[in-house]
């Protein structure tokens, strides 16, 4: 109901606290800065162990506006809790949106920019860090700076992407919008073979063998791909389509947002059955198109919730927030869900996802998978996360000279060995799989829960820019790095501070 004139005024207010309770700190005495968030409240299924450790609070919680969304720029403003279904439900209307959507309604702008985003536009657009334009960022010693690709904090700007809040607090953010019609046209591709095979389907679902990745007539707005066995997946791909094409005779439109709708998986998974189809999906519902079943982990939470019965009387219910499920675990219900459960995405260049399927069908046994395509873009700097050198001299399918393809492989469910009673090593599996990415040029987000050691998690993510901009920002000793913070088991303040004096000898520094 506030005016965006309202929402500036709070936002400059609100900054103003936030600088004005950083410069209450007492380095000496206190501990390492980090948000009030609750640590329930995350959307991810890593404990946030590192708020278990003495810190120094800043609560960022009043940070949960749309500010501004500028037709003209093409550019929507907006604090980092705002969240996906905020924002498409004050954007679509209006025929704009994000160019990157992430599905789930409750996954924040902060947590996405700061963490890890992908939706089926980013083989087009990138990861949701590519979408912006500037951040607004508070640094330690209580300055704030605007950040863009080619102003004095450029170092910055490139730097924040993947950092977890470990270089400043952000505060708002700049993130493109694009223009869009108000129906997606969404064709269900059936394929059947082996899993080389099925890759294979996947990757020319959206790249063009003749190379021509940038043009609109070959390349489709959104792709995924669902693989629900080693021999079976559907192939998705939409356009944007106005009204009117989507009401014309004979066109089938699908409500998919609606509660006694079935879930979006197991719909798709109809036309094994039925062959190819077509239909015209609402946009907003087609973004949100997993928000009810959280992919498929509905079916493990309430395995009866996908019953026609249950979804006309209750599905208004669906999803559980994930933030009341981690509220009301206990510690042994955490440790299973990190032993017997896998929730991992593995993002590796597209000519390896073939490999990938394998990987994952003999070391988990996991079904059904997610397959989203991403671009890679080549920088002016070296990023955590990059492209493999010299890949625009590859000319590989997807690739152009600019960006290389990567494809998220979404491993998210109980492995078959679990489901089977039979014995698995979730944390065992899970070193395995950082092994692999480590070997393929591949990486993990950080979101998942890690295995990882120091020196294993630098040669995964390069640190260069990382650690400059600590040094060059004051975040060295205000901070928690962004190792330690995604880190899994306890860590006291001790064990981070002493690793804070030593950076320099770091496993990091072994191995650069």
């Amino acid at each position: 109901m506030k005016s965006y004139k309202q929402r500036q005024k709070e936002h400059d207010e609100n900054v103003k606290k936030v600088v004005k309770r950083l410069k209450e700190r007492n380095p000496s005495k206190d501990g390492l800065v980090c948000t009030a968030r609750k640590p329930w409240i995350a959307v991810g299924m890593r404990n946030v162990d590192y708020k278990r450790a003495r810190h120094f609070e800043v609560d960022l919680s009043a940070f949960r506006n749309i500010l501004e969304i500028d037709k003209e720029r093409m550019i929507a403003r907006v604090e980092p809790l705002v969240n996906m279904g905020q924002i498409s439900r004050a954007s679509v209307p209006m025929n704009l949106s994000l160019a990157v959507v992430a599905e789930l309604d409750d996954l924040t702008v902060g947590g996405l920019i700061n963490g890890y985003g992908i939706e089926g536009s980013s083989h087009i657009y990138g990861l949701f860090s590519d979408t912006v334009v500037a951040y607004e960022i508070v640094l330690a010693d209580g300055q704030v700076v605007r950040a863009t690709k080619d102003n004095e904090y450029s170092d910055l700007f490139y730097a924040i992407p993947w950092s977890q809040g470990t270089l400043g607090l952000l505060v708002s953010a700049e993130i493109k919008l694009i223009p869009i019609k108000e129906y997606m046209r969404l064709t269900y591709k059936p394929v059947v073979g082996n899993l080389k095979e099925l890759a294979q389907a996947y990757i020319d679902s959206f790249a063009p063998r003749d190379g021509d990745q940038d043009n609109p007539e070959k390349v489709p707005d959104f792709v995924e791909t669902m693989i629900y066995n080693s021999t079976e997946g559907v192939m998705m791909t939409g356009r944007y389509a106005s009204k009117e094409e989507a009401k014309k005779k004979g066109n089938v439109i699908n409500n998919v947002g609606w509660w006694f709708k079935p879930w979006f998986y197991q719909h798709a998974q109809t036309a094994l059955k039925k062959g190819e189809f077509v239909e015209y999906i609402p946009t907003r519902e087609y973004y949100h198109r997993h928000t009810r079943c959280l992919y498929w982990e509905g079916k493990l939470i309430l395995p009866f919730a996908d019953q026609w019965w249950f979804r006309f009387l209750l599905g208004w219910m669906m999803p559980p927030k994930v933030s009341l499920l981690k509220a009301t675990q206990g510690e042994a219900i955490r440790n299973y869900y990190h032993e017997m459960h896998v929730i991992q995405d593995m993002l590796v260049p597209l000519y390896k996802v073939g490999d990938a399927l394998e990987w994952v069908h003999q070391e988990m046994e996991v079904y059904p998978l997610w397959l989203c395509p991403h671009r890679l873009f080549k920088l002016p700097v070296k990023t955590m996360v990059y492209p493999e050198p010299g890949f625009e001299h590859q000319h590989k399918q997807g690739d152009t000279s600019y960006a290389q393809m990567y494809t998220d492989v979404g491993v998210y469910y109980s492995p078959g060995p679990v489901l089977r009673g039979e014995v698995f090593d979730g944390a065992d599996a899970v070193r395995r799989m950082e092994d692999w990415l480590i070997e393929n040029r591949g990486f993990q987000p950080q979101y998942a829960v890690s295995e990882l050691s120091e020196k294993k998690f630098w040669r995964m993510f390069d640190g260069d820019l990382y650690e400059h901009c600590r040094k060059k920002y004051g975040a060295v000793g205000t901070f928690m790095s962004v190792y330690y913070k995604s880190k899994k088991g306890r860590k006291t303040e001790k064990e981070v501070q002493e690793a804070e004096q030593a950076h320099l000898e770091t496993a990091y520094a072994e191995a650069t």
